[in-house]
């Protein structure tokens, strides 16, 4: 056990032997346990000098060894889930020495990643996707004649999805040949691990018992009475007994719960469950964090890591995050009004909503990792007079956009959304950065999406957004703003109207979103004009039609895709009226930015101040 995440390199003799699976097969059994323990060792040292995701990879770690120990990797395909858990399983494949270069720029991805390694099957980020690119692998092979086995490794968390459950019946319904494995680190599924579920599992697990099984089956299945009796008596057997009776229900051959620390006892399972055809889910119960005592006290404060350096000089505070505004504003708001409903899929934390749901627990939703419904529920809410609140990242309202055009948009329905992570989000690379959500949002009826330049104008534009009648957006970045002091008062500002900041001369800069402060730094070069448009839909048509007439260029900038973004509503806009003024657009290239610092990602898409001057002076020929 580790109280310390260790600063220097610790010893690993038998870690620094393997460069791939194949050299890991080699192995005695008997050399797995320390293994293990020196991978435990090196994934705490590697995070320390790198920051990154680390809880759940220490959670994993008997079992990253046990599966690429037992499965042909990479000919047979391991699809891991949301990918939070795959640090070991890097370090185990070959990127043992670059795994000090995780989630920087050129370095490894902090996902798997099917460019990097033909050991990551499936390139995620997202959750619950395991079971489907799972299923379609295991098809393929069956089509082809292959003997390549496949596994999904899926977290409780992640088995909240609709979309897990929908790729749970259909593997069932086409008895596929796959292997499920259901990584529950919080026994937020059952909590039968006592001496009895564990006998249980080691007889259903075993090569004997599916053996018999199927034996059974072939001489039963002739005599129709016994084998209902049979197929019904066991049944009832591991149904009052078991915590795996949906599975089996729907069609898996389940066995478990069995401890996810015991690397013999998992060695020994996989070995049977892999010669094991058709659906199979093995439930593991594995603690997060294990190894590292601070983090098996607090998974969630331990989920992710800083890099470890000497202590800073002391710096002048920043100002608050953003999802602090929102977190503040949502506990104003509920005090004034009971009608306000917090809804979150999975991000309390992340958002920002700790608060609210301990000072309102009677009005927050954490509906789990399950987007659709997160935006349908608020539907069926502001159907019955309630005004639901959905916080909820960019990048993971793309997973529910139907639900906001059919259930939300196309019934005019009062929805607030509370959109962040807007823009590109650094080290978690293109995943998670919010890229596209000003293109598809701005193309939705009924839609008002606002964009505020600082934390001032998050939290009056929030409040805008919930006193309208009507679906509204209000997109807000990662981290903090440029300090902005924060009015207490609510004020509810005009919709669709920006504001002028700064006069010019021949160039206007019309501003949407974060990217408020370097676009000013930017005029004062050039002598620009600059306007915070505040809105992407409603535009403010007359403010953009006063400063083409009074400029020789209309520059648009936002942190988000050119490709029907802002910048788009403004030409289109132009079009329309046929005014020549001429129009440069600033955003995100048609290309997804690659994981690095916010800074330099910004830097490499052209929308830091030296970017953004460079290609006005460009423009004009300067």
């Amino acid at each position: 056990m580790f109280d310390e995440i260790p600063t220097d390199r610790p010893e690993t003799p038998l870690l620094d032997q393997i460069d791939s699976p194949e050299q890991l097969r080699a192995l005695n059994e008997r050399d797995l346990e320390p293994l293990a323990e020196e991978l435990r060792a090196y994934l705490l040292y590697s995070v320390g000098q790198s920051g990154g995701h680390f809880g759940a990879g220490l959670g994993v770690v008997e079992l990253t060894v046990a599966l690429h120990y037992v499965y042909h990797t990479p000919d047979d395909r391991l699809v891991w889930d949301v990918g939070h858990q795959t640090y070991p399983h890097k370090i185990l494949t070959g990127r043992r020495e670059r795994m000090s270069s995780i989630r920087q720029g050129g370095g490894l991805s902090g996902f798997p990643k099917r460019g990097e390694s033909e050991y990551d099957t499936f390139g995620v980020g997202h959750s619950s996707t395991s079971l489907s690119a799972a299923q379609g692998m295991a098809l393929a092979s069956a089509m082809t004649g292959s003997e390549r086995k496949c596994a999904a490794i899926i977290g409780d968390g992640a088995m909240t999805a609709g979309m897990a459950f929908e790729a749970l019946n259909h593997i069932a319904h086409t008895d596929t040949d796959l292997l499920v494995i259901l990584n529950d680190n919080n026994m937020s599924i059952s909590p039968n691990v006592g001496g009895l579920a564990t006998y249980l599992s080691k007889v259903w697990g075993s090569k004997f018992y599916n053996s018999l099984r199927e034996g059974s089956k072939q001489v039963l299945t002739k005599i129709p009475s016994a084998w209902e009796f049979a197929r019904r008596t066991e049944e009832h057997f591991k149904g009052f007994m078991s915590p795996g009776t949906l599975f089996e229900e729907m069609g898996f051959n389940y066995v478990g719960p069995i401890d996810g620390h015991d690397l013999g006892s998992l060695v020994r399972y996989l070995r049977n469950l892999r010669e094991v055809k058709g659906p199979k889910l093995l439930h593991i119960i594995t603690r997060k964090g294990k190894g590292f005592g601070p983090a098996e006290d607090d998974p969630v404060g331990y989920h992710a890591l800083n890099k470890l350096e000497p202590k800073p000089a002391p710096r002048k505070p920043s100002g608050p995050k953003y999802q602090k505004v929102f977190g503040d504003w949502l506990c104003d708001m509920a005090a004034r009004d009971e009608r306000l409903i917090g809804i979150t899929p999975a991000m309390c934390e992340g958002s920002g909503m700790v608060d609210f749901a301990q000072r309102f627990p009677e009005r927050f939703y954490d509906v789990a990792i399950a987007e659709q419904h997160a935006v349908t529920l608020a539907a069926g809410l502001a159907c019955e007079g309630q005004k639901p609140v959905v916080a909820i990242y960019s990048t993971f309202l793309q997973r529910a956009y139907d639900q906001l055009i059919h259930d939300v948009a196309l019934q005019n329905l009062d929805v607030t959304f509370a959109i962040d992570r807007a823009g590109l989000v650094g080290e978690d690379g293109p995943t998670h950065g919010g890229s596209f959500d000003l293109t598809y949002l701005r193309c939705i009826p009924n839609m008002v999406i606002a964009a505020p330049s600082d934390e001032n104008e998050c939290r009056q534009l929030l409040y805008t957004a919930w006193k309208h009648e009507g679906p509204a957006a209000v997109r807000y970045p990662r981290g903090t703003g440029p300090g902005t002091d924060i009015e207490q008062a609510m004020n509810e500002l005009p919709i669709g109207q920006g504001r002028e900041l700064r006069q010019g001369r021949e160039v206007v800069i019309l501003n949407f979103g974060a990217s408020l402060a370097t676009a000013l730094t930017v005029a004062e070069r050039i002598d620009a004009s600059v306007c915070d448009m505040r809105f992407v839909k409603p535009l403010d048509t007359a403010l953009i039609e006063r400063m083409a007439e009074s400029h020789t260029l209309i520059v648009t900038v936002e942190e988000n895709a050119i490709a029907g973004g802002a910048g788009s509503a403004v030409g289109e806009h132009l079009a329309s009226r046929a005014i020549a003024t001429p129009w440069l657009p600033l955003g995100f290239r048609d290309e997804f930015a690659e994981h690095d610092s916010q800074k330099k990602q910004l830097a490499s898409q052209g929308l830091d101040a030296d970017g953004i001057e460079r290609a006005i002076r460009n423009h004009l020929g300067h």
